[in-house]
């Protein structure tokens, strides 16, 4: 009874069996939760998308509620004129990529810089790029980055350009150059609806205030309010947190908090400030000036000739502050519609509706947050085209590369030679203690300039070295207990038949540490796995985009975090048949393979019982 049982539970089919049904229970834990919220059903229409151009629709007049202690400035960087376009020569700009423009970018702050549905960088920031590049007769490529890490990227080299809607400081100045000015920005304070704040005067030490870490919103709410921020790596994580009542408030981009806020959110823009002298622009290495130069004439260019007024009006349709004007003094100004007199028409035919007296109740907000069918079926055929085979590239490379690492740093560590000791061990010790994202960051951003003429400038494949390098201290460290567990009568056995200490290693003590820590080698791979996440923050094409970015793009286009849920939904249908898998690999490796039952004999007599027994 007890060996049938033990086969049963070590069978194949069993350990298979076992794995789909707790895929199948995740899966009806997600369903239950959609059925259970009853906003759900009711937000089946699908949400607005951020990355897309609304038009005249979405024209917005100049604020009035505007904090008029902010305004004003004196604009001491716009550049008198420009050379022309066709004055240009291109083959002395400095490209990292001689006839290409590369520029670091986000994708969660639309209608400015963003990724849309098919997976392409654009917005308005980057749309004027692709206008200027072609006056230029330039190839244009964007990568998605981290906004705290752009303009180190661009200082260093890894950028041609930065395009984030980077609002220019002096401070900023110190580390890079900017172009003329080609979008204003004011930047809003939105707090709950109905709520105690009203205005920026309203913040104090105790309100919890949310920005995106790096932006001229985190510098105002330390160096001009003198207040403590709470950090956010990206927008759509930022108002989540606000809509959820972490934070009390947020100081974001006006464009970004316009998009941001939904019907039934229960939030609103308390109070708006502006200075002329930080304008929106881009942002080029101190060793570029001609490249500045030229993008600062390509802008004159589509402003004289119509293309930015276009985009303008597609994009971000905003009445301009007065004194301000994109390009450089001597352009002209663009000519837009009358955008004031168009908002108060849009305002004047919109139906009406009451923000603040119809909030979203709590089991409602989480239900629309996160279980939104619509939003699943549409980020699956991206998670699955382009996440997925990323991920899995980036964590069997480093696997790999980890694995064969970690064996040689196991093998060191317990050598009789110091020599071959210390430094495996500070290896580890260094590896091991320091974050993931800091030795991605040093790796990519140290170690590319130096090989980017092998690697094309691209840090993918210096990513999956990282996590490698990482994983190979974790697995160096496991090898090396599996190892050392080995009894020592097996090394002494196999030298005492004739096999040499390397042979006896080789053969006898290596295979069978190994053996011992398959469970925790994989629990390794599934961490791999994970962290391939983190390859982000080098800059990626939005084709080498996996699960995490994917899901986040999707969840920046929307405002929602139903994206991000199918995106781990995902992750544990990789990581659990995996978990289970090498569950039943031990299990087999430490019981062998399952006994039969011995048939009962048969009683005497019978044809075909054995004589003499029964």
């Amino acid at each position: 009874m007890l060996s049938r049982r033990s086969a049963d539970l070590s069978s194949p089919t069993s350990a298979i069996a076992r794995c789909a049904a707790l895929v199948l229970a995740i899966a009806l834990l997600a369903a239950v939760a959609v059925l259970g919220a009853p906003a759900s059903r009711a937000s089946a229409a699908p949400a607005a998308d951020s990355c897309a151009p609304a038009g005249l629709a979405s024209a917005s007049a100049a604020p009035v509620n505007l904090a008029a202690a902010e305004q004003g400035g004196e604009d001491k960087y716009t550049t008198a004129t420009t050379t022309p376009v066709d004055q240009i020569d291109v083959d002395a700009l400095g490209l990292l990529d001689p006839g290409t423009i590369s520029v670091g970018t986000l994708s969660d702050a639309g209608p400015s810089i963003c990724v849309n549905g098919k997976g392409s960088f654009t917005g308005f920031d980057n749309e004027l790029l692709k206008a200027i590049a072609a006056k230029l007769k330039l190839r244009i490529q964007f990568s998605g980055t981290e906004f705290s890490g752009l303009l180190s990227q661009v200082a260093n080299n890894r950028f041609d350009v930065g395009s984030s809607s980077i609002t220019t400081t002096d401070e900023r100045r110190k580390t890079v150059d900017f172009t003329n000015g080609y979008d204003f920005g004011y930047f809003s304070l939105v707090a709950p609806a109905g709520g105690s704040i009203k205005g920026f005067a309203n913040l104090s030490k105790s309100t919890r205030i949310g920005v995106v870490q790096g932006t001229v919103q985190d510098d105002y709410v330390q160096n001009t309010l003198h207040l403590e921020a709470v950090k956010f790596p990206d927008y759509a994580t930022a108002y989540a947190n606000l809509k959820s009542g972490q934070i009390d408030a947020w100081v974001a981009p006006s464009q970004q908090a316009e998009g941001a806020i939904r019907p039934g959110d229960g939030t609103t823009i308390a109070e708006n400030t502006f200075s002329v002298n930080n304008f929106v622009a881009w942002a080029v290495g101190k060793n570029k000036p001609k490249l500045t130069e030229a993008l600062n004439s390509g802008l004159d260019a589509i402003i004289a000739d119509g293309t930015y007024a276009k985009l303008y009006t597609d994009w971000v349709p905003r009445e301009l502050p007065k004194g301000w004007k994109p390009g450089s003094k001597a352009a002209p100004a663009p000519r837009l519609p009358d955008i004031a007199a168009i908002a108060r028409e849009n305002e004047a035919k919109a139906p009406k509706t009451d923000n603040a007296a119809k909030p979203k109740s709590t089991l409602q907000q989480l239900g629309t947050t996160f279980f939104s069918w619509d939003l699943y079926a549409k980020a699956l055929p991206d998670l699955l085209k382009t996440g997925l085979p990323n991920t899995l590239i980036l964590s069997v490379v480093s696997g790999v590369l980890g694995t064969i690492l970690g064996m040689v740093l196991a093998v060191a560590g317990i050598s009789r030679s110091r020599w071959l000791r210390w430094p495996a061990r500070i290896y580890t010790d260094i590896f091991r203690g320091l974050p993931a994202v800091v030795v991605i960051l040093v790796v990519g951003l140290g170690i590319g300039p130096v090989v980017k003429n092998l690697t094309g400038n691209n840090p993918y494949w210096l990513g999956a070295v990282a996590l490698a390098l990482l994983a190979a201290a974790y697995i160096g460290e496991i090898f090396r207990s599996g190892i050392q567990s080995v009894d020592d009568g097996q090394l002494e056995a196999s030298r005492a038949i004739g096999f040499s200490y390397r042979q006896s290693m080789r053969l006898v003590v290596v295979p069978q540490g190994v053996r011992r820590v398959l469970p925790a080698l994989m629990n390794q791979f599934i961490s791999l796995i994970k962290d391939s996440s983190l390859v982000y923050f080098l800059g990626l094409l939005a084709s080498q985009r996996e699960l995490f970015a994917v899901g986040r793009d999707l969840n920046a286009q929307t405002g929602n975090l139903s994206p991000l849920v199918a995106a781990g939904l995902i992750y544990l249908v990789l990581t659990i048949p995996l978990t289970h898998l090498v569950n039943y690999i031990d299990h087999r490796l430490r019981t062998g393979r399952p006994t039969q039952a011995e048939p009962e004999p048969l009683p005497a007599g019978t044809p075909g019982a054995t004589p003499g027994k029964g």
